[in-house]
């Protein structure tokens, strides 16, 4: 049994909106809202590191929690963007947080980062105790590397979620999660290290698409409750267009959906924590689903009920 206890955010001061970019990227701001729903992004300044996300939505994820670090038995930050192939920023968001000598896990996966790491620490709260998960990206200083490519560099904001799993109470309770990964898709969506990001964006949307809805409902089908009994998805804001696809894939209202891509852009693995940071609106005994879909590809989902 594991609980989600609390979540927390940060996101850089600087608001990079689409004039910006148009002006950059020779694109029409009208046409960033037409194929993504993003309006506006942040980015960290030079000296604003992973490490430095990480931290500042961990404290403000404890805050909330009313928790002190000495608290927290095991740490997993998740980031498709670190700056350097070793250490992660795992080790070093810990110490950084007063943990020095926690045990302290990298995954080093894009997008769906949050969603694994929410799950392994649920099945490892029991071992370790309270489990601290952390999704950190700085997305610009990877879209920055030339050469420039609107379909890529129009997405991507920087930013930090956090969400703290504790095995005896929280405001909800994670029922149950489906994880799922497939290599063969590896070379549709990839950093190589000191090079610009590739996507091929008409496979990763198909794809995603295809494989979100199925394993929601996969993961609803073995607790026997339909779409339509969900009270909010917090997905990873990956694209509008693509969440929409997904709602209708469910037969879903898509305002049960919680966005704000169209403020942050595509956070890569923080966007799901930044969102479900944001709704908070757990209510006793009514279901959310989490869903992330990412580089890899992984991709799964999570069901919580409200305590």
């Amino acid at each position: 049994m594991a609980f989600l206890r609390a979540f927390g955010s940060y996101v850089p001061s600087r608001i990079v909106g689409n004039p910006e970019l148009e002006a950059l990227l020779g694109c029409d701001s009208d046409w960033i809202v037409s194929v993504s729903g993003i309006s506006e992004r942040r980015y960290a300044d030079d000296t604003e590191s992973v490490v430095d996300l990480a931290v500042n939505a961990a404290t403000d994820c404890l805050s909330r929690a009313r928790v002190q670090p000495s608290d927290v038995g095991l740490v997993i930050v998740a980031s498709g963007s670190a700056g350097r192939r070793f250490p992660g920023p795992a080790a070093e968001t810990a110490s950084r947080l007063g943990m020095a000598g926690t045990p302290s896990i990298d995954l080093p996966m894009a997008s769906a980062g949050s969603l694994f790491g929410m799950a392994i620490g649920a099945q490892l709260a029991a071992l370790h105790g309270r489990v601290l998960v952390i999704a950190a990206e700085k997305m610009s200083a990877v879209i920055s590397r030339p050469p420039l490519d609107r379909n890529t560099a129009i997405l991507f904001g920087d930013g930090a979620g956090a969400c703290l799993i504790d095995p005896k109470d929280g405001v909800a309770e994670i029922i149950d999660s489906s994880l799922h990964s497939d290599g063969s898709f590896a070379h549709n969506l990839l950093l190589e290290f000191d090079q610009p990001i590739h996507m091929d964006g008409r496979v990763v949307i198909l794809q995603a698409s295809r494989k979100v809805p199925a394993v929601i409902r996969e993961l609803l089908d073995r607790h026997q409750r339909p779409a339509s009994s969900i009270a909010t998805f917090l997905m990873h804001q990956a694209n509008q267009n693509l969440i929409t696809r997904i709602a209708q894939a469910l037969e879903v209202a898509p305002e049960k959906f919680y966005s704000n891509i169209a403020r942050y852009g595509n956070t890569s693995s923080a966007s799901m924590l930044i969102a479900a940071s944001e709704w908070n609106a757990f209510r006793k005994d009514e279901p959310v689903v989490f869903a992330a879909f990412g580089a890899g590809f992984h991709w799964g989902a999570l069901l919580a009920l409200g305590t």
